[in-house]
């Protein structure tokens, strides 16, 4: 019972993160969403940094298991970044986590606690690791080119990849907005081999 109360104040505190920033939710609306008082949240989380902070962890954990099993089942290094771009159009299209967490709390970190901030940063670290390993990769086979190698290309990419994400939300959860960015942006990386 307890783990189960504990994994639903964590999912309720990643869906108010992600549709409205860490700073414009509170204890109050967590108890609403789960149905539990907010000591029960205390005592799972004694402070909303700890509650955060769990979230993140929590996310970037899952993400590492996502991109270790693409690795195993995608060989293709271009066809990764499309999975990793196709994660999020089916993401927005059902409007389900709509918005990476990581980027949404990037944009608060002056007002983010700490272990927070170095939780967001972790995520960033990351993610560009793991672009720039499909990048490498996908350079090694003769698939991909970069301009400034892979490591410059893996900042760009999720740096454009993010901005679609904003794109979309502006555009009311846009999906095809979403891809428009997001698929040029990779279409871009293979296009340079082919000149």
């Amino acid at each position: 019972m307890a783990s189960g109360t504990y994994d639903r104040i964590l999912d309720a505190a990643e869906d108010l993160m992600v549709s409205r920033g860490y700073n414009a939710f509170s204890y109050a609306d967590i108890s609403a969403e789960v149905g539990v008082g907010k000591a029960t949240i205390h005592h799972h989380f004694p402070t909303k940094a700890d509650l955060a902070e769990k979230v993140l962890a929590r996310y970037r954990e899952k993400n590492r298991q996502s991109v270790e099993a693409l690795f195993s089942a995608v060989s293709d290094p271009a066809e990764r970044l499309g999975a990793y771009i196709g994660y999020w159009e089916d993401c927005i299209r059902r409007k389900e986590k709509p918005f990476c967490i990581g980027a949404l709390l990037a944009s608060e970190i002056p007002s983010l606690p700490e272990g927070v901030v170095r939780q967001v940063q972790g995520h960033f670290s990351d993610l560009a690791s793991w672009l720039a390993v499909a990048i490498n990769g996908g350079v090694q086979a003769g698939k991909l080119e970069t301009e400034k190698g892979a490591t410059a290309e893996a900042e760009m990419l999720m740096a454009t990849v993010h901005g679609a994400m904003l794109a979309a939300r502006v555009a009311g959860s846009d999906p095809e907005v979403f891809s428009a960015i997001a698929r040029r942006a990779v279409g871009q990386i293979m296009q340079r081999q082919n000149k």
